[in-house]
């Protein structure tokens, strides 16, 4: 079978060409990936809508209700930093991945080893507010998700985001079977971090050598020590030299060295693995599909070679 690839057209609503959220890079990833021939548009999983209760497991059902009904205030609109309208409240409650995206893709990993989603890693939504461009977070949505259902015993998420996922530690701070990692760059958003149960702050100008030694060490040692029965991991490529909002300095290459790592070193210790996109921002929007399809083709080398399936 094909490596499991998850998307939705509901990711990529109408949106003001100008904004600073890339809106349209899930739909331009999708055909980057269709026209390098990594896949085909009917190969692609289709996640149905998440339900509200899966939400609340990570959500206060409140914010959820005031979302969704586009009554978010004017404090959370300006945290949120995006526009309300029903198509981006449809594409919010696709690519939260709960039973849509992100959810589909972990259960895809728990029973083929490897999956990866085309958009996911919105690490900077609370449990009852929106902030950095993330209204509901995903990874910590699947992590309460997985282990309420029993269909996980300990989750480790490794977030790769050049920005702390400060919604994801808060979150998760009281779940000590929900294990959080974040690697980011220490002077970046959010202002005021919070605490993961791992925190690897990065300097300013950090490059491929000593970043790809980073997540070596902190992968060699945190994988035997929770023995996680699953790893979400957060591709960000704000890392990359060009991105617009990161300050660390990896090339193309340096990226690629990176997500194969991440999932030689879960797949080498038999623990499946799944990946969302997180973050990237340019005004080059084809340029910043490639980037990102970097995971996907990433992920299609390790697919062949470990014979996951």
């Amino acid at each position: 079978m094909s490596l499991p690839l998850i998307y939705h057209e509901d990711y990529s609503p109408e949106f003001p060409a100008d904004h600073r959220f890339p809106m349209d890079k899930f739909r331009l990833l999708r055909d980057h990936l269709v026209d390098s021939g990594l896949t085909e548009d009917s190969q692609l999983l289709r996640p149905p809508l998440c339900p509200a209760d899966i939400l609340a497991l990570a959500h206060e059902p409140g914010y959820i209700e005031r979302y969704m009904s586009g009554e978010l205030s004017r404090e959370d609109q300006r945290r949120l930093g995006l526009p309300w309208s029903e198509a981006l409240a449809r594409r919010t409650v696709r690519a939260v991945r709960a039973v849509g995206g992100s959810i589909l893709a972990a259960e895809q990993a728990l029973e083929h080893g490897l999956a990866c989603h085309l958009a996911g890693g919105t690490h900077h939504a609370h449990y009852d507010y929106p902030a950095g461009f993330c209204i509901f977070n995903d990874l910590a949505v699947i992590s309460h998700y997985l282990l309420a259902s029993g269909r996980v015993n300990r989750v480790l998420i490794f977030d790769c985001d050049v920005h702390q996922g400060d919604g994801t530690a808060r979150i998760l701070h009281d779940t000590p079977d929900a294990i959080t990692v974040s690697l980011h760059c220490e002077k970046n958003f959010p202002a005021r971090k919070a605490q993961s149960d791992w925190d690897i702050p990065l300097p300013m100008g950090m490059g491929d050598a000593d970043y790809l030694k980073v997540v070596d060490d902190a992968l060699n040692y945190l994988l035997p020590l929770y023995q996680p029965d699953l790893v979400l991991y957060d591709a960000g490529v704000d890392v990359h030299k060009d991105d617009a909002l990161g300050y660390l300095k990896l090339t193309d290459e340096g990226v690629a060295a990176r997500d194969e790592s991440v999932m030689r070193h879960c797949l080498g210790r038999d623990i499946p693995v799944m990946g969302v996109i997180g973050g990237g921002y340019s005004k080059d929007r084809p340029a910043l599909a490639r980037r990102h399809g970097i995971l996907h083709h990433s992920a299609q080398r390790v697919w062949t070679s470990s014979g996951c399936h």
